[in-house]
């Protein structure tokens, strides 16, 4: 699709119809994305595709020669990651494109084939790990020394060596990676299912609005401040998703499933274990997180408490964890002004730093609102290299929104940063250090609208929204982490994961985490059937990094906020740094140990702060 030009047609102070039509139409598509950066036509991206596909049986060419040279392996290398970089662009702008009406069978299809082209190119350069695992020892470092060019690819050849265990043969390594065509079938299932077939119910509110009650939807009609109208939309959503409860389920259980035969495959103790190794993370990470957010729950029961209170409500129920704690304040947040908060929150790190966010607002990176069809959530692609990142959110023009605006744009500006200060090979980032950038951009987000509150009643929802925030940023995902931890253990005994039996292994943490049995917040059997609605499950141990991401960001938005010397350059730095070292290194290095129970206690008493000032708030207004 090309770039559309709209003009405006004045007539003194009247603007004629078809002017009005076209300034809409202008508005519409300023909140568009736009893809033409990638490819400027369909037929330019088709072409593209079809170069790439050419380009990779000359990627074998390399095969059996890595170790005559260190020029030899230069050429090998070279090869390999310049169709990578050409295939992320590929893909980004596929994926995309389908994300934009998953309805539309043509992108689904385009998506599709370049899924397989990535199969392919996984495939074809199978051999080049077992291959350099097979050279003498030493020979790495001795090709690394004799040629300049082969530094970029240092980090890649030494981290393929940590992992000489969990490395096969040639031809393992060439099945394990035809295997991808039928590995995204599950995670493909999910997408489809949810963001395209489901019959997603009509529903009417109390005062008359009829809503189709979609993911978006239900995430904006979840906060209500009438309970009938919570209980209504929690009903019925929840309704359509235990009706499918058997498909998630195999849905699921094939995920699982999947996670299990790689682990398998690579000689790993376990699916966790696979899934942390990739980024050197130590399993001490997860199993802390756990630990500490289940030691953390008494806190968390307060807050829900404090909730109860302030809502009038005696007997919380789930249905009622949404809503802000000020029902009667009126707060909208236009995307305009939603992006003018940001560029302002996000000063502290330079005005540099905010003004690549407003090249990106005003150039397109972003499409922001729901469309019929569109994917549900939001999230970041800093994937096309030589381009610049983009942003997909399904805006609501409230301040959950502009939170998630800040927090994606904070993904945004890491892959940014990251391509603009390293080579390809070392700009891609471990998601584990990925949402610490997010996190910290909601907490200058916070910092910002608490300085600007004009009343008790906004800083009191700011601080609600912030308990909320950290309710469903590190309880909640922690939680996530334990169900899927549980889910793989499950698999790994040989048992099979039934829609049913997920929810009752779902419901068992729900119920430990809201303290049902303790009176705290009553969880109806019919909500257990959330996990169904998760699409991060499909991640391969993904969600524990929010909350591990919150515990360091905390830390470090606090020491730039405070103004201490060298903690913006350190924490640029550490964007900068993109996948150029461990990332449990890099955040050791800027202070943070996420394998101790340090930075979760602080984050907890940070939690009690907040609370403490919401207290201090009510008694003022009493």
């Amino acid at each position: 699709m090309g770039r559309m030009v709209v003009t405006m047609l004045l007539l003194g102070a009247v603007m004629t119809g078809a002017a009005a039509a076209n300034d809409a139409k202008a508005v519409a598509e300023r909140h568009r994305w736009n893809l033409d950066d990638l490819y400027p036509s369909s037929a330019e991206f088709d072409a593209a595709r079809k170069a790439l596909a050419g380009r990779l049986p000359g990627l074998e060419e390399h095969r059996g020669r890595l170790s005559a040279s260190p020029a030899a392996m230069k050429a090998a290398l070279d090869a390999f990651f310049g169709v990578a970089k050409d295939l992320n662009r590929i893909s980004s702008f596929a994926g995309m494109r389908s994300d934009e009406d998953t309805r539309v069978a043509a992108t689904l299809g385009a998506r599709q084939e370049v899924q397989q082209l990535s199969t392919e190119f996984a495939a074809r350069t199978s051999w080049l790990a077992p291959e350099v695992l097979a050279l003498p020892a030493g020979t790495v470092e001795k090709f690394l020394a004799a040629e300049p060019g082969l530094a970029p690819y240092r980090f890649f050849l030494l981290d393929l060596e940590r992992q000489r265990a969990h490395t096969l043969s040639p031809a393992e390594e060439k099945l394990l990676a035809q295997a991808g065509l039928v590995a995204p079938a599950a995670s493909s299932l999910y997408g489809v299912l949810h963001n395209a077939d489901m019959p997603f119910p009509d529903v009417t509110l109390s005062d008359g609005t009829k809503v189709r009650l979609d993911s978006s939807a239900y995430t904006k009609y979840r906060a209500l401040p009438n309970r009938d109208d919570r209980i209504l939309v929690f009903r019925e959503f929840w309704r359509v998703h235990r009706e499918f409860e058997r498909t998630f389920g195999v849905a699921l259980d094939a995920q699982t499933k999947r996670d299990l035969f790689y682990a398998r495959a690579r000689n790993y103790d376990s699916c966790l274990a696979a899934a942390l190794d990739g980024g050197n993370v130590p399993e001490s990470v997860y199993r802390t997180l756990i630990s500490e957010a289940n030691r953390a729950l008494p806190t968390l029961y307060r807050a829900f408490k404090l909730r109860s209170r302030l809502l009038g409500i005696p007997d919380l129920a789930y249905h009622d964890i949404y809503p802000p704690l000020v029902p009667s304040l009126k707060w909208e947040f236009p995307i305009e002004t939603g992006e003018r908060l940001v560029v302002d929150a996000v000063m502290p790190l330079g005005r540099e730093y905010a003004g690549v966010v407003e090249k990106g607002f005003a150039s397109r990176w972003m499409d922001a609102y729901p469309q019929p069809g569109k994917r549900s959530g939001a999230y970041s692609n800093g994937s096309a290299y030589d381009v610049h990142p983009y942003v997909l959110m399904n805006y609501n023009d409230d301040y959950e929104s502009v939170s998630t605006l800040a927090h994606e744009w904070g993904h945004a500006m890491h892959s940014s940063l990251a391509n603009a200060a390293q080579p390809y090979p070392t700009a891609d980032y471990s998601i584990f250090v990925a949402e610490v950038a997010s996190t910290f951009n909601e907490a200058l987000l916070l910092k910002k609208m608490l300085g600007e509150a004009k009343t008790d009643d906004e800083r009191l929802y700011l601080l609600g929204s912030y308990l909320e925030g950290l309710r469903g940023t590190f309880f909640r995902q922690a939680m996530f982490a334990e169900f899927e931890l549980a889910i793989h253990e499950a698999a790994e005994r040989g048992e099979a994961l039934t829609g049913e039996k997920l929810s009752a292994m779902y419901g068992e943490l729900l119920r430990r985490y809201h303290g049902h049995d303790a009176g705290v917040v009553r969880i109806d059997d019919a909500y257990t059937v959330e996990w169904a609605y998760i699409p991060h499950f499909y991640y391969n141990f993904y969600v524990y990094q929010y909350a591990t991401s919150l515990a360091a960001s905390t830390q470090l938005a606090r020491e730039v906020i405070d103004g201490k010397p060298g903690a913006r350059e350190r924490y640029l730095g550490l964007l900068k740094a993109g996948g150029s070292r461990y990332p449990y290194e890099l955040l050791k290095e800027a202070g943070v140990d996420l394998a101790s129970p340090a930075p979760y206690r602080a984050l907890e008493a940070q939690m009690n702060w907040a609370m403490d000032e919401i207290e201090k708030l009510v008694a003022t207004k009493k």
